[in-house]
């Protein structure tokens, strides 16, 4: 290509580690730009300047240029360049980007909806024993050095129905697994889906159905503004004393203050956690309950290398392909009718 011949611009916001390959191969077509804005002023700034002309954007819900950029709220959004059609956005969840505004602006917005399924559902199952059987008291009993000591009887998992609020890949994924140790599966969504992709589950109509009936109520629905606080005060009363609950969805759809208290009290026998309301904020008295009754990971379900590999490919293809054909080869659901 002659140096004379401009190409199209993609604005790399975090590095890509796992998918050198494809990126050489993006790269050879597209000129990639990196972001080196050190503030949010900063980067607004350069929106107008050395990131203009950019029609691509690739940012990691968990990279470095979080910290830089901030949400994509609709003040940052209406400040990105004029030239940007696309962002590729590296992660399940994108509550950290406002849909609604880059809709208005026609930027065509994609998640990874689909690789993270079995790693997310691998640390959800992790989760679920590790509550059901106690484990996280036995280890600090262990450390302590209270070997096999000071522990109540635990529960199987064989036998116990697991509830499932949100049964979309990660969900079906996780009811898979399930199944496999015995357990008895059902599941609450907006509406009921197909009977292969139920796979033997029980739909109910209402969560109170679903939560007063399940012995382990697993989280794996979005976070967004209709289902922030899904489980707060009123759901926990409604949940058997003996539950468990299980989130590796995101923080903001339980009350953690209202988990903390529920399981204080005993409305609720213990949890399971690998996200948190205000990452990487734990609530302190999680932290306090932690080795007793809350179960926690450091927001790890997707941190595997063939994962986190797919997931840079997934992004690396989207933006070829939207550079490529003028559109996206998917969106995120609420831009599904919006090009």
């Amino acid at each position: 290509m002659s140096p004379s011949v401009l190409r199209d611009r993609v604005l790399l916001l975090d590095e890509i580690s796992l998918a050198q390959p494809l990126l050489a191969d993006l790269g050879s077509k597209w000129e990639l730009v990196r972001l080196d804005s050190k503030s949010r002023d900063e980067f607004v700034a350069d929106c107008k300047t050395k990131y203009d002309g950019v029609r691509a954007i690739y940012r990691h819900f968990k990279g470095p240029s979080t910290k830089v950029t901030g949400l994509f709220d609709p003040e940052l959004v209406a400040a990105l360049p004029r030239s940007l059609e696309f962002i590729a956005h590296n992660g399940a969840g994108y509550d950290q980007i406002n849909v609604a505004a880059c809709t208005e602006r026609r930027i065509q917005v994609s998640n990874v909806p689909v690789a993270v399924d079995g790693a997310t559902a691998d640390t959800a199952l992790f989760l679920l024993l590790g509550a059901l059987r106690q484990f996280n008291t036995a280890q600090a009993n262990l450390r302590a050095g209270k070997f096999n000591a000071g522990l109540q009887m635990s529960h199987d998992p064989e036998g116990k129905v697991l509830g499932i609020v949100g049964m979309g890949g990660i969900g079906r994924a996780f009811a898979r697994r399930a199944r496999a140790l015995g357990m008895t599966v059902q599941y609450h969504n907006r509406s009921r889906l197909s009977p292969d992709l139920e796979d033997g589950a029980t739909y109910l109509s209402t969560l109170d159905e679903l939560l007063a009936s399940s012995d382990v109520v697993s989280l794996n629905l979005p976070l967004n503004a209709k289902t922030k606080h899904t489980m707060s005060t009123e759901q926990f009363k409604r949940m058997k004393k003996d539950a468990i609950l299980i989130n590796t969805a995101r923080g903001g759809v339980v009350d953690e203050a209202a988990l903390v208290a529920a399981l204080d009290q005993g409305q609720i026998a213990g949890c399971g956690l690998d996200v948190y309301e205000e990452e990487p904020k734990i609530h302190e008295g999680l932290l306090r309950l932690e080795g007793t009754k809350a179960f926690l990971l450091p927001h790890v379900g997707t941190l595997t290398v063939e994962t986190q590999r797919e997931m840079e490919q997934v992004c690396l293809r989207q933006i070829d392909h939207g550079l490529t054909t003028g559109k996206l080869a998917f969106w995120v659901p609420e831009q599904k009718d919006a090009f």
